[in-house]
């Protein structure tokens, strides 16, 4: 049996979908199992066990139609017999028509149902602990004769002893001791509507170290390197002799390791919170006013908690459909004051240095 599952785009969409292969290898212990994702992705399912093939969607296969019609090809001549599409858009609608696969099976989507011989319809409340995001994949094993009311599975990232040894050595030379506490701040979203405001993120940071007195690094990229910058120096001078800005990831990987090493990971909902949880590093998640807390706060606990601002105001949502909320985002961010979850944070940062 030859099974392909089609997740392009974001990183925790990736890393999301990567648990239905380990369903699958239970299932079908024998498969092959072929992920097909966009390229920058990679590393956040390198080394997982239970793919065996990865075919990457480029920035070249975006601009061209010619060449999505090549890689569509080429997927056919490979025969696969259940094709699952967890991303369910344009593209991948039209990799999946032309798979020649028997099984096809995506998210129900009136415009493209169909093209699958199995459009499944996601709930819209969650189950378990899992989390709507998690429990709507598994939904897609059904039609496969998977039991889902036997599985959750957690996704799971595989970082090298040689990368934690690597990102050991890097917190050594800049003198931060790996065993005392660590927090790594997610201290942008990947966008503007998706971040919590520099200065309210500094009053957080503020308030994590008075009560914790840790070393803080901060998750960024080069070209986020100013607003990362204009976090900090809105931060209290004592905090500031805490935060050490030289020491990031340059890279995804580098990034996972240093996060390895961490007490906990604190900030932004996205791609690092979810990377953090693959890691079994404690979270404390921000979410976006109009992200839908329930679809993405996956395994809580007493180790992952999360805050939204309906959980305070929750008037400020009352008859408005998920486009107005998305509109009204940084009206609604300034609302959302850090004091209205400090308290909930203090819990998080007791529970998990007295362990």
């Amino acid at each position: 049996m030859k099974i392909l599952i089609i997740q392009q785009k974001m990183i925790g969409d990736v890393l999301t979908s990567s648990i239905l292969f380990e369903a699958l290898r239970l299932k079908y212990p024998k498969a092959q199992l072929h992920y097909l994702i966009n390229e920058h992705t990679y590393p956040v399912v390198q080394n997982n066990p239970f793919i065996d093939h990865f075919i990457f969607f480029t920035p070249e296969l975006e601009k061209s139609k010619i060449k999505l019609f090549n890689l569509a090809q080429t997927i056919r001549k490979e025969k696969f017999d259940i094709v699952i599409d967890a991303y369910c858009k344009l593209s991948s609608n039209f990799i999946s028509a032309l798979s020649g696969a028997k099984i096809k099976i995506s998210k129900y989507k009136s415009y493209s149902s169909f093209i699958y011989t199995h459009p499944i319809k996601y709930k819209n409340e969650s189950t378990s602990v899992a989390g709507l995001a998690i429990e709507n994949r598994l939904q897609l094993l059904e039609p496969i004769d998977i039991e889902l009311s036997k599985i959750i599975i957690k996704p799971k990232i595989y970082v090298t002893d040689s990368e934690k040894e690597k990102a050991k050595q890097v917190l050594l030379e800049s003198s931060i001791n790996p065993s005392l506490p660590i927090f790594m701040i997610s201290v942008l979203g990947s966008g503007t509507n998706k971040t919590y405001p520099l200065d309210y993120m500094a009053r957080v940071i503020d308030f994590v170290v008075q009560q914790t007195n840790a070393r803080i690094l901060f998750n960024y990229i080069p070209k986020q390197i100013e607003e990362a910058k204009s976090v900090f120096i809105a931060c209290k001078p004592d905090t500031q002799k805490q935060i050490f800005m030289s020491v990031f990831g340059a890279n995804l990987r580098e990034f996972l390791a240093l996060t390895s090493h961490c007490t906990a990971l604190i900030g932004n909902e996205g791609g690092a919170i979810n990377m953090a949880k693959a890691l079994n590093v404690p979270t404390f998640t921000i979410f976006s006013p109009w992200i839908e807390k329930k679809t993405w706060a996956s395994f809580e606990n007493e180790n992952n908690r999360s805050v939204h601002l309906k959980d305070y105001k929750s008037e400020f949502f009352e008859n408005k459909e998920g486009k107005i909320i998305k509109k009204e985002t940084l009206t609604l961010y300034k609302e959302f004051k850090p004091s209205f979850f400090l308290e909930k944070l203090n819990v998080f940062l007791d529970n998990i240095l007295n362990k």
